[in-house]
This record gives structure tokens, C-alpha cells and sequence, in this order.
């Protein structure tokens, strides 16, 4: 049986999370939105090799995914630091928010370091060629449950907005397979699913 005091408690949690997170705009926006800069512009690098317009052999798609995760660690090691010397109050929602994110990020790096292990036991070599056109509804599905985490949470009809367009991009993306269109159209999403949002939050934190 659950303790009844237990279950108070967690409600009342729940109920304090909820008003802080509508009342305290949650930091971490500008996290977000370096993700969807870096990651949107190697999606757009990834489109000109695949369209022949960034003339280069089959292991410029490696480098430039490559360079997009070494700048996403360094802007996130500034970020985070950055962050920490703001200092300010610390909300339950503000550490729940930052949570959700930092697990659907390691989530998606555990994913991709299994695939890529997959590969290496069956050929040998990591080759994500059969992995690549599932990417990106993948990454934006990923995108989508953080969303409506986030929407639950901090009670804000602006996140789910973001979730249910997430969760209508994936498949459109998965549509689009095989195309050249395909990496153009996941830029696009990553801009205005993930960038563009991580700039309005970090502008509402400022603010207060």
C-alpha cells in the first residue's frame, strides 16, 4: 500500500512545480537554441553535399556531423558555466526543466553511440549510411517529448504548441526519405522547433 502522507506530498510538489514554472521563466533557453543553430546549420551542410553543391567525398557527411558535436560540447560547456555564474534563485522547475533536457540529450547520444556500435559488430565499421534517413524523425520525436515534458511542467500552452508541430514533423520528415529535401526541411525544423524557441525563453529569462 502507498503511504497517504507520501502521496500528499507528491502532489503538493507537483502542484508547487506547476505554479513556479507558469509564474518563473525557465533558463536553459539559450542551451536550446545553440543546439538548434549548430545542428540546423549541419543539417543545411549535410543538404548542399547531398545536392552536389558542397563538392566533397561520402566522409565530409562524418566531418561535418562531427564538427557540429565538438561545437555543441564547447557551447555547452560555456553555456552551463555561464548559467551557474548568473546565480539567482534556483525553482524546482527551473532544475526539472534543465533535467528533461540534459536526459533527452544524453538519451539521443546513447541512441546514436548504439547504432553506431551496432554497426561496428555487424560490418566492422561504423557506417550510419541505413540510419541516416531515420535521423531526423527520430531527433524531432526525441524534440517533441521534451516539449510536452516541459508544456506538463511549467503549465505553458506555447510548449505544447511546439510538441504537437514535433510530433507532425517527424513523420513529414520520414516522408521526405531518400529525398534532398529531406535535410533541408529537418534544418528548417530545428530552427524553428528548437532554435527559435530557446531565443524566446533566454529573452523571457532576462527579463525577469
Amino acid at each position: 500500500m502507498t503511504d497517504p502522507n507520501n502521496d500528499t506530498a507528491d502532489i503538493a510538489w507537483l502542484r508547487s512545480l506547476a505554479e513556479e514554472g507558469a509564474k518563473t521563466p525557465p533558463h536553459g533557453g539559450s542551451i536550446l537554441c545553440a543546439a538548434g543553430l549548430i545542428w540546423g546549420t549541419a543539417s543545411v551542410a549535410h543538404w548542399f553535399i547531398i545536392t552536389g553543391l558542397l563538392p566533397v567525398d561520402p566522409a565530409g557527411y562524418g566531418l561535418v556531423w562531427g564538427v557540429a558535436l565538438l561545437v555543441f560540447f564547447a557551447m555547452l560547456f560555456v553555456l552551463t558555466r555561464r548559467l551557474k555564474a548568473q546565480g539567482g534563485v534556483e525553482t524546482a522547475a527551473n532544475r526539472a526543466f534543465g533535467s528533461v533536457w540534459s536526459a533527452l540529450g544524453w538519451g539521443i547520444f546513447s541512441l546514436f553511440t548504439a547504432l553506431m556500435l551496432l554497426d561496428v559488430s555487424r560490418t566492422g565499421e561504423v557506417n550510419m549510411a541505413e540510419w541516416s534517413l531515420a535521423i531526423p524523425s527520430i531527433i524531432i520525436a526525441f524534440y517533441g517529448m521534451g516539449w510536452a515534458v516541459s508544456a506538463t511542467m511549467l503549465r505553458q500552452r506555447m510548449l505544447w504548441v511546439l510538441a504537437i508541430a514535433s510530433f507532425i514533423a517527424a513523420p513529414v520528415l520520414a516522408l521526405l526519405s531518400g529525398s534532398t529535401a529531406q535535410y533541408l526541411a529537418y534544418a528548417a525544423a530545428l530552427y524553428l522547433l528548437m532554435a527559435l524557441p530557446g531565443f524566446l525563453l533566454m529573452r523571457q529569462a532576462s527579463r525577469g
